[in-house]
């Protein structure tokens, strides 16, 4: 019997209605499919936050200044936002990368800079970032992965900041899709109707600025932030180590997109925790033909959606290896 069929019949014997547990049946089933087991464990699970300027914020396409990439990432040091008070909630080690934010920070135990310059360059007139730069990026991204999986972790979310980012992951739905950026863009951090228009007619220059861009990793280095690149270089190196990948929003998918179009098979790995609020998110689910765990119409980023979804899954996971079965329990199954 394939493991998938015997952890089937594992959740199937359990004593419940066949089926009654909903979703968190498909999540223990996806965790045990991911490490290859029929009890899986969720050990010393990790939150990274990447962090990084993006040039076309000085162009207006967010309803925050520039700066602000700086002041959030000093107040997650200081843990005041919302991703640190969901990390303590659940006991989530959180650490924070600086993937190339404008500014310099006092040394701190949950830090890490690993960036190749201060912001991305602004790809309304060049591209986001050199070749070195983008592989660079996609090694340290990939180093940080290593590091908390020699650590035991098995579990990983990852979540950003960056002012302007969300121009950047609408850039690299539209081109890996080739679909109008129009239906891409959204209002981010809270533009207005106006703003909002404002910003597509920006994108749609960017794009007639750089044509033609098709290949994945052109994609991301011609409008990819920093902080995208390295998340896609963690994203990568998490699936090579068989860990189980908790994606965020908006943002998150976008470098999912990137490394999913060179590797299919990471999607397997990947459980998607909520639906952003960012409309284009729903369009990147569905053509994964995935669907999130939550919808709290979230449109934060910082990976606050995988530290609410962690718990579910530790039901999942705690049901499948806790629960008793219909013999175990003496409890006589439906005829």
């Amino acid at each position: 019997m394939e493991l998938r069929e015997l952890l089937q019949t594992k959740i199937d014997l359990k004593t419940k209605p066949l089926g009654s547990l909903g979703l968190l049946e498909k999540l223990a089933l996806k965790t045990g499919i991911i490490q290859q087991t029929e009890q899986p464990e969720l050990r010393n699970p990790h939150l990274i936050v990447f962090a990084a300027d993006h040039g076309i914020a000085q162009e207006g396409v967010s309803a925050y200044p520039p700066e602000v990439t700086y002041q959030m990432v000093t107040n997650f040091l200081n843990g005041g936002a919302a991703i640190n008070v969901f990390c303590r909630q659940h006991a989530i080690a959180l650490k924070i990368v600086d993937a190339g934010v404008n500014g310099e920070f006092e040394a701190h135990p949950d830090l890490v800079v690993q960036k190749p310059r201060n912001s991305s360059r602004n790809i309304v007139h060049e591209k986001a970032m050199s070749a070195e730069e983008l592989t660079f990026s996609l090694e340290k991204g990939a180093e940080i992965v290593r590091d908390v999986f020699q650590k035991g972790c098995n579990i990983i979310g990852f979540g950003e900041m960056g002012i302007g980012n969300t121009s950047s992951a609408s850039l690299i739905f539209s081109a890996i899709h080739q679909l109008p950026v129009s239906e891409c863009a959204g209002k981010g951090t809270g533009v207005t109707e106006e703003q909002l228009q404002r910003k597509i007619s920006i994108l749609s220059n960017v794009q007639q600025r750089h044509p033609a861009v098709y290949e994945p990793m052109d994609i991301l280095r011609t409008f990819g932030g920093l902080e995208i690149a390295q998340m896609t270089g963690a994203v990568q190196e998490a699936y090579r180590n068989g860990m189980i990948i908790l994606v965020d929003g908006f943002i998150a998918t976008s470098a999912v997109a990137i490394a999913a179009e060179l590797n299919r098979n990471i999607l397997d790995n990947c459980i998607f925790c909520h639906t952003s609020d960012e409309h284009a998110h729903e369009k990147m689910l569905r053509l994964f033909d995935q669907k999130a765990i939550l919808d709290l119409q979230l449109r934060l980023g910082e990976g606050t959606g995988c530290a609410l979804a962690y718990p579910l899954i530790q039901s999942a996971v705690n049901f499948l290896n806790e629960m008793a079965s219909f013999e175990e329990a003496k409890v006589s199954n439906e005829e």
